[in-house]
């Protein structure tokens, strides 16, 4: 890339990427706003993943039980 391949690229990505105008951290402390949050929505009873995660559990005994040889592979990943 010579000199003024450089020059245009620069130029293009300042066209792209403005510069931020204003304070770069917000006005006011997020973290309380977080924790009311939390505190405000209950923890679902059942999760809807409860399923997809039984389907996994079986996929991988059945796996197990059909190429034992896989065993150590599905260890190490664990």
């Amino acid at each position: 890339m010579n000199e003024h391949d450089q020059d245009r690229m620069k130029n293009l990505l300042q066209q792209a990427l403005p510069p931020v105008d204003g304070e770069p951290e917000p006005g006011r402390d997020l973290w309380p706003a977080v924790l009311r949050r939390l505190d405000a929505k209950p923890a679902p009873a059942l999760s809807g993943w409860a399923w997809f995660d039984g389907a996994l559990l079986a996929g991988l005994v059945g796996l197990a039980a059909f190429f034992p040889a896989s065993i150590p592979v599905l260890l190490y990943y664990l």
